[in-house]
């Protein structure tokens, strides 16, 4: 149905367009004789829009973060972990030739673990030793990569040397070439008594992982030497297995550990189980981000209702007059139900456009509003990472594309039923 000469003024565009969808784009320009109308249709568009550019940017900066902090994790630690009772693994050389039997296992390494204090001249600090193999370490992790000053080739057997974090060595005073010492818990015995155990090591390096646990709190050495350091014979701590899939290493460890339990009692770990509670938190956290910010996208989207029983009330005469014309209930109802989603769409449109802009440049953003303010958002010495991530994925954009123009299209049915009801005796009587 199209309509009538008398009313009908469109382009030659226009005559290819049903007469509801014409009338709704007519209602929804700002050039109308009600301002306040024309003013809360803009501010629905704009709420929309902010809340959706919102959504979009913080779920961004959420992923993002997520993925870095995974990445960085997973530079140091490993897909997967096996040990034994007491942390003590024998013939660990057996056990990396059978895990390698499985075609997920693309890499294995084994380690040292144990805790100790690391002593300067200027202070002291708890940290996490790690004994390492400079050779096979490369096969877990990319930790080498990390080395800012020196090589992990450095760690040579019986020489004592480490490597530390860049934040250790700001805070004790550290550079490379000083002679350091460390103590550990296990106790050396001798006639005056039982004492700590101490060695005094070499500083051969600097690495930087970029999280301020690792950077500040461990220390790298030679496997060789830790075992001696830590009296362990040719025991070690376990051995680190890469996976050819890091989010498939939990079906990989629960497989490794049933094959695993015929040859002895062995302890299987992966990386979602070491950093389990805090993923799950940060998962938590992006739901009720999601959660919140959509109750502001409906704020927007339902002032669309304020915006479409104003616009019914104003448009009483036009309703009566199209009904006169022949217009149905139905068109009626199509024609608000347009209007009010076409507020939905371009405030929704708006929204992802802005916000994908400012979730792929956010790298650029942040640093110069940082610089401008003379602010820092993320400081390393608190948060995991100080620069702000940013990881945009169009599953997220459409899903709260789709949810928003949903909102918008729901908040238009009650003042859209209302005006098809209109009787067109009762709108003309007054007028």
């Amino acid at each position: 149905m199209y309509i009538p000469d008398k009313i009908n003024q469109m382009s030659l565009l226009n005559k290819y367009l049903p007469f509801e969808v014409w009338i709704a784009y007519r209602y929804i320009k700002f050039k109308q004789k009600n301002s306040f109308i024309s003013f809360i249709s803009m501010t629905s568009m704009l709420g929309i829009a902010l809340g959706v550019s919102a959504l979009i940017i913080i779920l961004s900066v959420m992923n993002g973060f997520q993925d870095e902090l995974r990445t960085r994790i997973l530079g140091v630690a490993s897909h997967i972990e096996i040990t034994s009772s007491n942390n003590t693994l024998t013939h660990w050389e057996d056990l990396a030739k059978k895990l390698h039997e499985s075609p997920e296992v693309v890499g294995s390494a084994p380690y040292v673990d144990g805790q100790g204090m690391l002593v300067s001249e200027f202070g002291s600090q708890g940290i996490m030793l790690r004994g390492i193999s400079s050779e096979l370490e490369g096969n877990v992790d990319n930790l080498e990569k990390k080395v800012k000053v020196g090589k992990l080739s450095d760690l040579k057997p019986n020489a004592f040397n480490l490597i530390l974090g860049i934040d250790a060595a700001k805070q004790l005073g550290i550079v490379v070439g000083d002679k350091v010492n460390i103590l550990i818990p296990q106790g050396s015995y001798t006639p005056a008594g039982t004492f700590p155990r101490m060695r005094q090591f070499n500083v051969a390096g600097i690495f930087e992982i970029g999280m301020y646990e690792y950077d500040s709190g461990m220390v790298l050495m030679n496997i060789e030497d830790a075992q001696k350091f830590f009296q362990m014979n040719d025991a070690v701590s376990g051995v680190r297995v890469k996976t050819d899939d890091l989010f498939l290493a939990p079906l990989v460890a629960k497989r490794l550990s049933e094959s695993l339990s015929e040859s002895g009692v062995f302890y299987v770990s992966d990386w979602t189980k070491k950093h389990a509670n805090f993923f799950a938190a940060v998962q938590m956290e992006k739901r009720v981000m999601f959660i919140i910010l959509m109750l502001i996208i409906a704020v927007a989207a339902f002032n669309i209702v304020s915006t479409l029983v104003m616009a019914v009330t104003d448009k009483r005469s036009d309703i009566a007059i199209l009904k006169t014309y022949g217009a149905k209930p139905k068109s009626i109802l199509y024609i608000f139900i347009i209007q009010g989603s076409l507020i939905g769409l371009i405030g929704t449109i708006s929204g992802v456009f802005l916000g994908t802009i400012v979730a792929l440049n956010i790298h650029s953003i942040v640093p110069f509003i940082e610089h401008l303010f003379n602010v820092q958002f993320l400081s390393k010495d608190i948060y995991y990472i100080s620069e702000v991530p940013s990881k945009l994925l169009y599953s997220d954009v459409s899903a709260i594309a789709f949810i928003s123009i949903l909102l918008s299209i729901v908040a238009t049915i009650y003042p859209s039923i209302k005006a098809s009801n209109t009787s067109p005796a009762e709108a003309l009587k007054h007028d």
